[in-house]
């Protein structure tokens, strides 16, 4: 039960604090507010203290208050503070935030971990460290280490591995940390892993043996290397079936995994998985043969929300794309030999798509899902409605530099046979489109044209600009689009 308390007061003392500091700002350099518990129920199962500390340009300052009783420690130093000793003896401090950009809290540090092992949570975020000591595997009850956007800190002890507690671990946008602890399979108990924008290179082996884990926002295959004995592989995801939100993995493509790899991976159990972004090596010399069989063995779960494809090398999209009904943002990068997209206008929920660094030559009708023989199976006299795109409000067209002609329907279902009627709707929600360095781009189809867009942005299309452009020179279609409320047609 305390340590449910514990963990529950923490959030709540956050905002307690800030109003405390807005109240006190102006009476005293140093100040100490004992804040209630959450509620008063909660005073009768366990009476508690809590304390937030500002301490600004006091050298050497020091804490008069019964600080061996505080729970819960926030504090402020400016880059002229010294750390306070005298906050050693709180002895069953629970939670310790310390936000300061001194370099010289890393020498603090060792003795501060001797003292305080009872603290369960440890939040040196945006701080000006470069390592952690050893001494922190004395910490044996912390659950929570938070060292995010801490850009000097180049290196994690191997007695981090002893906290045998540990729930989360972010080392987010640690731009100089390269390398996790090699025996972080021994945190058992660790759920959450953040490090994307870290300059973590590979997940060590082992990674396996966590199956608690729930947030594994990056995986790296590891190429051929120095590191490739000690990285992880990609069959190391097979028995992390509770990974959820967000993942991505990167470089694929450029070691040796095969798709036999990615199979035993079984992206496909990770239900609760919503966001998955799947980067190839772009800096590989030459075209992997097998990046086609081993996209398709990275099936995801059914329900993903949010696909990534970036520097994918194979002709085809995967097959189980079309599979994904639940998909809201697609988005397709630098897939340089693609030749084909899939009828993406078939996804059902698709609400964002962006294409971007393509080299493609055409949008056709192909690309929205409307078949000639759409309607082949229609009864006389039946009107057939067919939708592409019905749920898109957001649509990016980037750097298609080789794209010519984007078509619309080159024949309206159904004018073959006087019986039959179509109906045909294309990109009914449409919002905002935004088109991007398409050079050779002539034209715009005439159900974009048609539509009742709200916003059209075109950047370094020339012949757009000329055909559509108002400012300089009418252009000789200007008034296809005059009816768009918001309208930005410019060369850059």
């Amino acid at each position: 039960m305390d340590d449910v308390l514990d963990e529950w007061s923490t959030a709540i003392l956050r905002w307690k604090m800030e109003e405390a500091e807005e109240n006190t700002r102006s009476r005293q350099k140093m100040r100490c507010s004992f804040l209630k518990s959450p509620c008063s129920c909660l005073n009768q199962v366990v009476r508690r203290r809590d304390i937030a500390l500002d301490v600004n340009a006091l050298g050497g300052a020091t804490v008069k208050t019964s600080i061996e009783r505080v729970r819960h420690l926030s504090m402020m130093l400016s880059e002229e503070t010294f750390f306070p000793k005298s906050i050693h003896k709180a002895k069953g401090l629970r939670s310790l935030l310390i936000h300061t950009r001194d370099p010289s809290l890393g020498a603090a540090l060792p003795d501060l971990f001797k003292q305080l092992t009872c603290i369960r949570s440890l939040n040196l975020s945006e701080s000006s460290i470069k390592e952690i000591p050893n001494q922190v595997g004395k910490l044996i009850h912390l659950r929570h280490l938070n060292l995010a956007s801490c850009f000097q800190l180049e290196s994690l002890p191997e007695t981090m591995c002893d906290l045998c507690n540990l729930q989360s671990l972010d080392v987010a946008w640690c731009r100089s940390l390269k390398e996790l602890p090699k025996a972080i399979g021994k945190l058992i108990k660790l759920r959450h892993i953040r490090i994307y924008g870290s300059g973590v290179a590979f997940i060590p082996k082992g990674i396996e043996r966590i199956t608690c884990l729930r947030t594994l926002d990056v995986f790296t295959v590891c190429c051929s290397g120095e590191n490739e004995s000690k990285a992880a592989n990609l069959r190391e995801l097979k028995n992390l079936n509770h990974i959820g939100g967000s993942l991505e993995i990167r470089n694929l493509g450029g070691g040796k995994e095969d798709a036999s790899d990615a199979a035993e991976a079984q992206l496909k159990n990770k239900k609760c998985l919503l966001r998955l972004g799947l980067r190839f090596d772009r800096e590989k010399t030459e075209l992997q043969a097998n990046e086609g069989s081993l996209i398709e063995a990275l099936r995801p779960p059914s329900d993903l929300e949010n696909l990534t494809i970036n520097g994918y090398g194979g002709l085809h999209l995967p097959n189980w794309m079309m599979t994904l009904t639940r998909l809201q943002v697609l988005t397709l990068g630098y897939c340089t030999e693609l030749v084909v997209f899939p009828p993406l206008g078939r996804l059902p929920n698709l609400e964002r798509l962006v294409l971007t660094g393509l080299k493609v030559r055409r949008l056709d009708a192909g690309f929205l899902g409307i078949e000639k023989d759409e309607n082949a199976s229609i009864i006389e006299g039946e009107i057939a409605r067919v939708t592409a795109f019905p749920k898109l409000k957001t649509l990016w067209i980037l750097n298609l530099e080789e794209v010519e002609e984007w078509d619309g329907i080159e024949r309206r279902v159904g004018e073959e046979d006087a019986n039959t009627t179509s109906i045909i709707s294309i990109m009914p929600q449409l919002q905002y489109l935004g088109i991007r360095n398409c050079p050779l781009l002539r034209s715009l189809p005439d159900h974009v044209l048609a539509a009742p867009l709200p916003s059209l942005r075109i950047s370094g299309c020339p012949n757009l600009r000329k055909r559509y452009g108002k400012e300089v020179e009418m252009g000789e279609d200007w008034q296809k689009i005059s009816h768009i409320p918001k309208i930005d047609v410019d060369d850059t």
